[in-house]
This record gives C-alpha cells, structure tokens and sequence, in this order.
C-alpha cells in the first residue's frame, strides 16, 4: 500500500516563507518521480513542480521559478518544497504526488499516488 503525505503547511504573511514536506512509503522512494501541485479556491490544480528519481532534474512552473526549490532526500523518502516570497495568490492546498516511473510530468495524470494536501494561506 503506497501512501504519500504532505505536512508543513501554516498561515504567513506575504513575503515570508515555509518548508513544505511530503513523505512516502509502501514502494522504492528512489526509482519514482515526485511532484507538489496546488489547488486555490474555485481553480482547477495546477502543477507547481517536480523532481526525477534522482534528484539531479527539477522542472517548475513558471510562477514557481526562483520563489521555490523542490528537493529530496532518498535515504528519508522525503521530498521538500521551499516555498520564498510567498505571495497572497500562493494561497492553496498543496498536495504531493508519486508517479509511477521516472518521468517528472507536468500533468496531473502521470502521477497514480496523492497525499491529502497542505493548506497553505499567504495574509497581506
């Protein structure tokens, strides 16, 4: 049974920061693919960035690009989302997702295992 939860997210104001975690089990952390996407109120989710099996690749949003950093850590199963001059429109539930191979995708579909979302809330 593979599970995937998220943690770290909080209320801050804009222009701060926050760590969020994801952590997985139930399958070889390092052979799969991870990915943070994000729901606001009344949108659709939407990718915010991923990361391969490895670590060494990372692709973003383009709102996303210079604000955060995603990352893992494959002996802890953990992968991390640094989220920086967080802005009010940040304001989301963040989820994690574990796809099924190697391929770090944009796209809601290729990823077949989701945690139960981090809501994170930017005040101005």
């Amino acid at each position: 049974q593979v599970q995937v939860a998220e943690s770290g997210g909080g209320l801050v104001q804009a222009g701060g920061s926050l760590r969020l975690s994801c952590e997985a089990s139930g399958r070889t952390f390092s052979r799969h693919a991870m990915g943070w996407f994000r729901q606001a109120p009344g949108k659709e989710r939407e990718f915010v960035s991923a990361v391969s099996p490895s670590g060494s690749s990372t692709y973003y949003a383009d709102f996303a690009k210079g604000r955060f950093t995603i990352s893992r850590d494959n002996a802890k199963n953990t992968m991390y989302l640094q989220m920086n001059s967080l802005k009010p429109e940040d304001t989301a539930i963040y989820y994690c997702a574990s796809a099924p191979g190697v391929y770090k995708s944009s796209s809601s579909r290729d990823y077949d295992y989701w945690g139960q979302g981090t809501q994170v809330t930017v005040s101005s």
